[in-house]
């Protein structure tokens, strides 16, 4: 079944930049690269986390079409297709190449604040339109709306639904037990937090959308692949090692603080186009030694 795909650990991948804020697409390539070799599960690209609403139309194509390139289907691929217009998203489905990808991370649409009827017709459109399947994102705390379990488990439940699972960034876990105790069995509950994947899959979810395993994709899919098999003893080890540097990442605000970690790796420069701004001195400082002492 396809939705097995994306049990485990996705890379939710930056987009470097240079320091004239042009694309970096040569460290694009090696991070990508090293995000596969390191063993992650799949890759999201034009995520949040990838700073998609800094960029353009263009852009955007050009970053899709490199990493289909770069992955060549040696690892799944997940493309964001997500904004609080419907008619605009299902028209973008219609001209998308999927070629190469294997499903779409659609977020919740923010701003508008639909009732939760207006959030189930929006997402069943999409997913009628959708030649691939289609992944929830709910993140409250930043589009201004939450999905509630309710909504979830009805689109779960829709008949011969296209709809494969939830990314779940809530942060509330009652919520998100609700959703797993009462998902159909082929539906995926997947953290979207780095700091409460381990928690989500003990309470029996598939795994974890992430930001820190752009850093870290093999210790942090050590983790996951260890907690999905119930050893949770070493997987806590796992857990409390990289904490700490989690906390640091968001500390300042996403994609800011993994931008600053892949920086000290020498895998991207320290840039994001505004409105966001590079994380501080001391905050740089704070992450380079964890990043480090990982490291060792």
């Amino acid at each position: 079944m396809s939705y097995k795909k994306f049990i485990g650990t996705g890379v939710a991948v930056v987009t470097p930049f240079r320091k004239d804020d042009s694309i970096d697409f040569k460290a694009l390539g090696d991070l990508v690269e090293y995000i596969i070799s390191e063993g992650a599960d799949y890759i999201i690209v034009l995520g949040t986390t990838g700073e998609t609403p800094t960029l353009s139309k263009d852009e955007k194509e050009a970053v899709t079409s490199f990493v289909v390139e770069a992955v060549n289907k040696r690892k799944p691929l997940v493309l964001g297709v997500g904004g609080n217009n419907t008619a605009e998203i299902i028209d973008k489905l219609k001209n998308i190449e999927f070629e190469g990808i294997d499903a779409v991370l659609s977020v919740t649409p923010y701003y508008n604040k639909p009732s939760q009827k207006g959030i189930i017709t929006h997402f069943s459109s999409i997913a009628s339109s959708s030649p691939v399947p289609v992944i929830i994102y709910n993140v409250p705390g930043r589009t201004g709306v939450n999905v509630t379990a309710e909504t979830t488990l009805r689109l779960a439940q829709e008949a011969n639904s296209n709809i494969i699972g939830i990314k779940e960034a809530s942060g509330n876990m009652g919520q998100i037990m609700n959703i797993i105790r009462n998902k159909p069995e082929n539906f995926l509950v997947i953290s979207g937090d780095d700091a409460l994947a381990l928690p989500i899959i003990s309470a029996g979810g598939s795994g974890v959308i992430s930001v820190v395993a752009n850093a870290f994709p093999g210790l942090f899919s050590d983790m996951v692949r260890l907690a999905l098999k119930d050893k949770f003893k070493e997987a806590r080890e796992i857990h409390y090692r990289l904490i700490e540097l989690i906390e640091y990442l968001f500390i300042e605000g996403s994609p800011s603080g993994i931008k600053a970690a892949l920086n000290v790796l020498g895998l991207v420069q320290n840039q994001v186009r505004l409105p966001l701004i590079p994380v501080s001195r001391s905050v740089y400082n704070k992450i380079a030694e964890l990043v480090k002492s990982l490291k060792e």
